[in-house]
């Protein structure tokens, strides 16, 4: 997969086939839209296309605002490989372009930069300064250019749209089983394994230790069934966020216990994917009392993790 950073350096190919979005989460409804756009470059003869920012544009137009993302930017370029896109064009937001007009970008991007044969958006597709475009005015000016629109409609889960937001909810309430099953995949958060006070090991599980990252979404505090990726492999584990309560607080942070294995992970990255919630952060009176829930919760998480494939499936 082609990476093009600007539209200076972009070079059409046959037949473009092109989608736009900032894709945060790649979740069923991107993936039916990304779907569609490989199906038909590879129909047609063409090349698929997504259209993406850098910055993510709320960072221009609400610079206030704290922006917190399901995806990192890593996963969401390997996410695009794997459904098959051909090129990924990472445009600049900024305030020139925030402040085309609708038919600015329609004739100015679309059709004179990126010579656009089909384009791919979801139904509630907006564009232009203000977000004043719609899909009456691109299917309008789509005829005048040459090019053909296609609305993708929204996928439902439980009779609701699949959306960032909500799967940013569900994340942000410890809802990681229902947001996987938007997403397609286990909710997950990476990063080095850093040292830690050495607790768990004094109470007899010991844990690897990650700080959370600053930009992307946190679930709930609490105990969680998880996978922990390392290097390919895959372990079972459980995993806590939270501030360790029971031992007077501190830094808000993931510790990562594996179940039924023993490896050596200072200093490395980890990947942890969030199954189950198990329950929420408690404050226990003694270390002993923190133990034996502790040994509980590996029962639950043992059991949470065998049905884990069949919560994705829904089957």
């Amino acid at each position: 997969m082609k990476i093009t950073r600007g539209l200076a350096d972009y070079t059409r190919g046959p037949h473009p086939v092109l989608t736009i979005g900032n894709f945060d989460g790649q979740h069923k409804g991107h993936l039916e839209l990304l779907q569609a756009v490989v199906d038909r470059a590879a129909e047609a003869g063409g090349t698929s296309l997504v259209l993406t920012f850098d910055p993510h544009p709320l960072t221009v137009l609400k610079p206030d605002l704290s922006l917190r993302f399901l995806t990192s930017a890593e996963d969401k370029l390997a996410r695009f490989r794997e459904v098959g896109i051909h090129e990924v064009i990472l445009i600049e937001f900024d305030k020139a372009l925030a402040s085309l007009s609708p038919a600015e970008f329609v004739f100015q991007i679309l059709r004179d930069r990126l010579g656009v044969r089909d384009l791919f958006v979801g139904e509630d597709f907006a564009f232009g300064k203000d977000r004043a475009g719609t899909m009456s005015d691109l299917a309008q000016w789509a005829l005048r250019t040459g090019f053909r629109v296609h609305a993708v409609p929204a996928v439902r889960i439980d009779g609701e749209v699949v959306s960032s937001s909500r799967i940013r909810r569900l994340v942000q309430a410890g809802e990681v089983h229902a947001a996987a099953r938007c997403l397609g995949r286990h909710y997950a958060l990476a990063g080095p394994v850093v040292r830690g006070d050495q607790r768990g090991q004094a109470l007899g599980w010991p844990t690897a230790n990650l700080r959370l990252p600053d930009d992307r979404v946190i679930p709930a505090d609490g105990v969680y069934a998880a996978i922990a990726c390392h290097r390919g492999q895959r372990f079972d584990a459980v995993a806590y966020i939270g501030t360790r309560p029971t031992f007077g607080g501190g830094d808000r942070l993931i510790e990562v216990y594996l179940l039924d294995e023993e490896v050596d992970l200072y200093g490395e990255d980890l990947r942890v994917e969030f199954v189950q919630r198990l329950r929420g952060d408690l404050a226990f009176a003694t270390a002993d009392e923190l133990a034996t829930r502790i040994r509980h919760d590996v029962v639950l998480a043992k059991e949470s993790l065998r049905s884990a494939a069949k919560m994705l499936t829904g089957r």
